[in-house]
């Protein structure tokens, strides 16, 4: 890697017949932009958007770049190659995810691609065959293979009922624990054949008991605790929540780190929504049994359910990552508490 910045160095004195390190030690955009085989335009949107920015700035406040800036550069534009998104290099290169999680997950999306085009081609190739009349079999065929919304809530609802799931949980409050998989998954109109392999591979985790194992546990931190006796009906508890998830979403488009006044505030109010009527369970003893979940490891299939949901639903997945910020307040407020 060292040899490919120091080549791409060489080849850029060459070419501008100057030495640029010598004499500055650092480049300008252009020049930092030809040495990545990318363009200013990118190279200014990785600063601006906060993925690289430039190490220092000129008396007229033009970018410059160094060498590690350069190799970093390289990197993005490689793992870009490699159809990483953006936010995926950034926690990569924070080193908030570890290298070796966010090559599982790439991997695991691609490998979710690539069936989407065996699939893909499977209904052209028979489409094909049927000459004359292939646009209506292309329709026909598809018709077939996706999974309308009727179908996907029965599925989901004859899932739970054989699984024992949600036994013990009053009937109000099943609609509740369901409510943002059935808003962003179960309810969602349009479906791509990305969706559709997407959601075999979901039914096929839903039905593994294993999983229905690790949901019960995962969710017995909190839900399985709110249920005894509820400060507030499910109707206005969902309400609420919702209302959490929305600001996590702005503090996420703000970038603001979990430490700050506005994600602790919303640690706290999360906190509250736990309380109940008797005070059995108050924001201390909420921040506790975090304390103690928060020891238990995210299983794979539990990874893999999120993944499966975020390529369903692009809202999910911002779910996902408000909880993810969400959670991270909460381990901040435990260590200064």
């Amino acid at each position: 890697m060292n040899g490919l910045q120091s080549n791409s160095v060489t080849n850029l004195q060459k070419h501008d017949g100057t030495d640029s390190t010598t004499q500055h030690g650092t480049y300008s955009i252009g020049e930092a932009s030809k040495m990545i085989g990318s363009n200013v335009k990118t190279v200014r949107y990785y600063d601006e958007i906060g993925l690289l920015k430039a190490t220092s700035y000129t008396e007229g406040r033009h970018r410059l770049y160094t060498k590690e800036d350069i190799w970093r550069l390289q990197l993005i534009t490689t793992l870009r190659y490699l159809d990483f998104g953006i936010d995926d290099i950034s926690k990569m290169i924070s080193g908030e995810t570890p290298v070796d999680k966010a090559l599982d997950w790439q991997i695991e999306s691609l490998e979710t691609q690539v069936s989407t085009l065996t699939n893909m081609i499977s209904i052209l190739r028979q489409a094909k065959e049927h000459e004359g009349n292939s646009l209506r079999y292309i329709h026909d065929l598809v018709n077939a293979r996706t999974i309308r919304r009727e179908k996907r809530k029965q599925f989901i609802n004859e899932t739970v009922v054989a699984s024992n799931f949600l036994d013990g949980i009053p009937p109000e409050w099943r609609t509740s624990f369901l409510y943002f998989f059935n808003k962003y998954i179960v309810n969602q109109v349009k479906i791509s054949a990305k969706h559709t392999v997407a959601w075999n591979e979901l039914q096929e985790l839903i039905c593994d008991p294993l999983f229905i194992a690790d949901i019960k546990n995962d969710a017995e931190f909190l839900f399985f605790n709110l249920i005894h006796r509820p400060q507030l009906d499910a109707a206005a508890w969902v309400k609420r929540l919702e209302g959490i998830h929305n600001r996590l979403n702005t503090a996420l488009k703000q970038k603001l780190s979990a430490d700050s006044p506005i994600v602790q505030a919303i640690v706290e109010d999360m906190a509250m929504l736990y309380e109940n009527s008797e005070q059995s369970m108050g924001k201390k003893d909420f921040f506790r049994i975090f304390a103690k979940h928060s020891l238990n490891p995210t299983t794979e299939r539990i990874e893999r359910f999120i993944t499966l949901c975020s390529i369903l639903s692009p809202q999910f997945h911002m779910l996902s990552k408000g909880n993810h910020l969400l959670l991270q307040g909460i381990q901040w407020k435990l260590e200064h508490m």
